[in-house]
C-alpha cells in the first residue's frame, strides 16, 4: 500500500502529463503550498527558466500578511504573481494546482491570479 507522499507524486505527475499535452506551448503557473506559506512560479518548461515568481515570503507581503498559510495571503501572492507575469509580458498560462485539490488556498490563488490579468 502507497503512503500519502507516494499518492501525491502520483497525482503531481499525472496532473503534469495532462497540462503538458494541452499546453499548447504556454507557461505554466505552478503553484506550491506548504504550512507555513504558499508559492506561485510562472515556468517556461521549454526553456527550463522561470519568467515570474511570488510567494508569501516576499518583502513586500510580509508586513501586509497575518499568516502565510491562508486565503488572504493567496489571494495576495496571485495578483502579485500576476502583476509580475504581465510585466514580463505574460498573458495566457497553464494552470499547474499540482497533487493538490482545486480547493481553498489553491483556488484562491487561482481566482486572484485572474481577476489581475492572466488567462487560463
Amino acid at each position: 500500500m502507497l503512503n500519502s507522499n507516494e499518492l501525491f507524486k502520483r497525482r503531481k505527475k499525472r496532473s503534469r502529463t495532462n497540462l503538458a499535452k494541452s499546453s499548447g506551448g504556454r507557461p505554466r503557473l505552478s503553484v506550491f503550498r506548504s504550512g507555513k506559506h504558499i508559492y506561485a512560479q510562472v515556468i517556461d518548461d521549454g526553456k527550463g527558466v522561470t519568467l515570474a515568481a511570488a510567494s508569501s515570503t516576499d518583502k513586500g507581503l510580509r508586513g501586509k500578511l497575518k499568516k502565510g498559510a491562508d486565503t488572504d495571503a493567496a489571494k495576495a501572492v496571485g495578483t502579485l504573481v500576476a502583476e509580475r507575469a504581465l510585466a514580463a509580458g505574460i498573458s495566457e498560462v497553464v494552470f499547474d494546482r499540482g497533487g493538490y485539490r482545486y480547493h481553498g488556498r489553491v483556488k484562491a490563488l487561482a481566482d486572484s491570479a485572474r481577476e489581475g490579468g492572466l488567462s487560463f
